[in-house]
């Protein structure tokens, strides 16, 4: 069940009038906002609105003719008919966001008068916290001094007004409460300043809330390089109003309704963790010897080693890989300790060896595993169009999946920088290598992920894992999956510079089980697995 898209469907049905059945007994909401209209007046009068505030209030009416006019201060009438995208229910109205509430910016607050105590202070991500966990741990704020100085001088949110992010993250709503204490942002933060109070600030969060509001915060945002919300687009939002006693009631209701929706998002989150946390422990028995049952028919791994020495040999003499001088070779000895031998020298590494696995089993560094050097591929050209794909970070997905589709074309010119081997093959394990957030990421890249069927190579952010042909790769994929925590953390350099050195990678050490294990190990996999996406799948 998609909850967000649930949400959306209560906060327009909501202002649609279909939440709530109508009262005839109620005020009808021509007279709401006649009180609106004179009370604001009445505000101008008294110096808690300037006459700026309301000069450009207008009247939207149903004519005769049963189309929608708005009428102007000046007198004039216009048909704003192809504005009207429903009908509304009887005593509703039709009424520009200006009529309603009045949208205001603060005063600028430098930033050299942030401090890191004192009176909060609210910039748009605030808001947004706000807006979705109704708590912030805030980490900026002005001095009281100040804060009095602008209530003082220009005034400061109030219990009901509705602050809404108004630049990158654009819409979101949170109602002022009676204790709170703040200041926010000039343009980063717009006021919806509710002084009369006679619209119900909770309707009016639903209402700006709805996807025909926020479609009209959208389309009518401006800004170069991120949406912004600007005071005069905002007053000429078109709004529904129903009678304030129909607001209360669809307010109760849609509460209600929204916390069953809250309840439903968290028994999903719960599932969803589980699940997460159920692959996790399968991926982790999977590399320990606990998924399946040893067989003592399977040809040990020991041999298995030597089939991997004759396969390296077989393409050390065609010319495609280089010998390594330092060949590694891990075995145990009689004293039940751990040894590897490089060249002449044996070394005992007990302290690097994790946890036991069975004797059919044996230890590998992830570079004897590979039948090509571990690195990450050449920095890109890219083109508008070509033969050859390059597969970036973002391709690697975060939900364990391949998105090929994302991939840009490289520049011919550049392919004579990529080696035969640096195109990618079905079942190269892909690392994500570069910068944060994505760093370590792990997945395998299937020939069937590549719709488009071309040929396709690593960007520079990503470093290709292929394994000898007697390693099952889906194998190796599952235990490289299995250290995503581990390989997300042994990211070198500054914060936003961090690589996953190939070094790092080619001196993992691999549990390498017997062949026909490796292949009945993915075989369980894939079958709890598949079970895991149809569940995952009824969530969504």
């Amino acid at each position: 069940m998609d909850t967000k898209a649930l949400r959306q469907k209560i906060l327009d049905l909501a202002i649609r009038g279909k939440l709530v059945p109508q009262d005839p007994n109620d005020e009808p909401a021509s007279a709401l906002l006649e009180r609106i209209r004179v009370e604001k007046q009445q505000m101008v009068k008294e110096g808690k609105l300037k006459p700026k505030d309301i000069k450009n209030d207008t009247v939207i009416f149903k004519s005769d003719d049963n189309l929608h006019y708005e009428k102007f201060q000046d007198g004039t009438v216009k048909c704003i008919e192809d504005e009207i995208p429903f009908e509304l229910p009887e005593g509703w109205e039709w009424a520009r966001l200006k009529d309603l509430l009045n949208v205001c910016s603060s005063k600028r607050v430098l930033q050299s008068d942030w401090k890191n105590e004192g009176i909060p202070f609210y910039r748009a991500r605030e808001i947004v916290k706000l807006s979705e966990n109704d708590f912030i741990d805030n980490e900026l704020f002005i001095s009281e001094e100040h804060y009095l100085e602008l209530k003082k001088n220009y005034g400061v949110p109030q219990s009901g007004d509705l602050m809404v992010s108004s630049v990158g993250t654009i819409g979101k709503v949170y109602i002022v409460k009676p204790e709170d204490l703040f200041y926010y942002k000039d343009a980063s933060v717009l006021c919806f300043e509710n002084k009369n109070k006679l619209l119900v600030s909770q309707f009016a969060k639903i209402l700006l809330e709805s996807s025909f509001v926020q479609s009209q915060m959208r389309d009518n945002s401006k800004g170069t390089t991120v949406d912004t919300i600007t005071i005069s687009a905002a007053t000429n939002y078109l709004c529904i109003v129903p009678p304030k006693n129909e607001q209360l009631r669809i307010v109760d209701a849609a509460q209600r309704a929204l916390v069953k929706v809250i309840q439903i998002q968290s028994n999903k989150d719960v599932l969803q963790a589980t699940i997460t946390n159920a692959k996790s422990k399968i991926l982790d028995l999977a590399i320990r010897g606990k998924l399946v049952p040893q067989d003592p028919n399977d040809e040990p791994a020991s041999v298995l080693l030597e089939r991997i020495r004759a396969e390296k040999e077989g393409l050390i003499k065609q010319g495609k890989i280089k010998r390594d001088k330092k060949d590694s070779v891990i075995f145990k000895g009689d004293d039940n300790s751990y040894y590897e031998k490089i060249g002449e020298e044996v070394f005992c590494i007990d302290e690097e060896i994790p946890y036991n696995i069975p004797d059919t089993w044996t230890w590998m560094r992830l570079e004897n595993c590979c039948v090509k050097e571990i690195r990450r591929g050449k920095s890109p050209k890219y083109t508008e169009n070509s033969n050859v794909l390059v597969f970036a970070q973002k391709c690697n997905t975060k939900h364990n999946s391949i998105d090929v589709s994302l991939a840009q074309y490289l520049d011919k010119t550049a392919l004579k920088r990529s080696p035969d081997d640096e195109y990618m093959q079905d079942g190269d394990t892909v690392i994500n290598s570069t910068g944060t957030g994505t760093l370590g990421r792990v997945g395998i890249y299937r020939n069937t992920d590549n719709t488009k069927g071309l040929s396709i190579v690593p960007d520079s952010h990503v470093t290709v894992i292929r394994s000898f042909s007697c390693i099952n790769s889906h194998y190796l994929y599952a235990f490289m999956k299995a250290h995503q925590s581990v390989l997300e953390k042994k990211g070198e350099g500054s914060t936003n510079q961090k690589e996953l050195k190939p070094l790092t990678l080619k001196e993992m050490l691999i549990a390498i089980p017997p062949l026909s294990e490796q292949k009945r190990i993915d075989k369980s996999i894939n079958i709890a697995l598949s079970h895991f996406a149809v569940i995952e799948e009824s969530l969504n």
